[in-house]
């Protein structure tokens, strides 16, 4: 209990000091986390519409395909990425391994599958009146997927914040990927396992609250854009 309200008193301490150290991790872990959010939702929509809107034999299986990689293992997407862009796999040239962009690619494949099984659920839960009244004016393939994305707007939107509470929560890939070097690749989920593995649970506890507090601060944006 003594621990619980220490984590407490130093979060509160952090946060009033703005200590240096704790702001640019956070930072840090928001700026990946909301980039491989944005590449992966530029990748996810387009596909889930194609899906959705084509028929092509397999397509229930490939749903299925993406709907079981939801719960994709954070380290063997680690695992993957970490084959691409080490020394002797194909990538390795760019040298991403143990830097940021490396982390942003881990955790854009590692929400991918999220975004495109949301996005499929969502434009297939549009109503059908509006789908029918959109083919008999005669909209281009274009203009019909652009119009029903509109329409599903806020479920996609609700599936970006989802998908983002996955990337900034996840520690397998970031450590595998980041490598947890201090000032470089250390994001709040990787200084949490380490200040937990070295006993600083007072440390770990303050730093998952800050965590806490960036995911309520997302969630409440989105409920204001979608109140609005």
């Amino acid at each position: 209990m003594n621990e619980i309200v220490a984590g407490f008193t130093t979060a509160l301490e952090l946060i009033v000091s703005l200590d240096p150290e704790v702001i640019e991790t956070a930072i840090r872990s928001i700026i990946i986390s909301l980039t491989a959010t944005f590449f992966a939702t530029l990748l996810a929509i387009p596909i889930g519409s194609l899906i959705t809107f084509s028929e092509f034999r397999g397509k229930q299986a490939l749903i299925n395909l993406i709907q079981t990689l939801y719960a994709l293992p954070t380290v063997l997407v680690g695992l993957f990425v970490f084959l691409l862009i080490s020394r002797a796999g194909p990538f390795g040239f760019l040298r991403l391994l143990f830097t940021p962009e490396g982390m942003i690619i881990a955790q854009t494949v590692l929400i991918l599958p999220i975004l495109v099984g949301l996005t499929i659920s969502a434009l297939k839960g549009v109503d059908t009146t509006i789908l029918d009244t959109l083919r008999s004016l005669g909209a281009t393939r274009y203009q019909f997927m652009n119009s029903v994305v509109r329409e599903a707007r806020y479920a996609i939107m609700a599936a970006v914040v989802l998908a983002f509470g996955r990337a900034i929560s996840e520690v397998g890939a970031a450590i595998m990927i980041g490598g947890n070097i201090r000032g470089h690749t250390r994001v709040l989920t990787t200084a949490i396992s380490l200040e937990t593995s070295m006993g600083n649970l007072a440390m770990s506890i303050a730093l998952g609250i800050i965590l806490l507090g960036i995911a309520l601060v997302i969630n409440l944006i989105l409920a204001y854009v979608q109140n609005r």
